[in-house]
């Protein structure tokens, strides 16, 4: 039995993760990512440090998505309260998880057609 959720098509998936990489609706991404429902790219995050710099792409989302799902590697990451602020400002809540819990989380959000994107360390 298959019990993969269907996503919608033209929306990301991610099919696999671990030892450094991702997959991503076919495309293999050896990096961190952050994934949109139309799109994923690299995320850009020098020694796990999570900054307003970084996740400037998911603020100009606003509007675009309402969740932000964090995979902070193997350990749930606690941000900084300016970040915080920042995506609450432009109307983005965030959840924080382990890589492993973001990947499920995110999938089953967007086979539910929510309004929702990843920002996932390589694990």
């Amino acid at each position: 039995m298959d019990i993969t959720p269907a996503i919608p098509k033209g929306k990301q998936t991610v099919t696999g993760y671990g030892n450094g990489q991702f997959k991503v609706s076919g495309e293999v991404y050896p990096y961190s990512i952050l994934v949109f429902p139309d799109r994923t790219v690299k995320w850009d995050i020098a020694g796990n440090s999570i900054t307003l710099e970084n996740l400037q792409v998911v603020l100009e989302e606003e509007g675009e998505i309402d969740l932000l799902i964090l995979g902070s590697g193997k350990l749930k990451a606690i941000l900084p309260p300016k970040i915080l602020s920042a995506l609450k400002e432009v109307g983005i809540a965030i959840e924080t998880m382990d890589t492993g819990a973001a990947v499920r989380t995110f999938n089953v959000l967007q086979a539910e057609g929510r309004r929702v994107a990843a920002a996932l360390m390589v694990v």
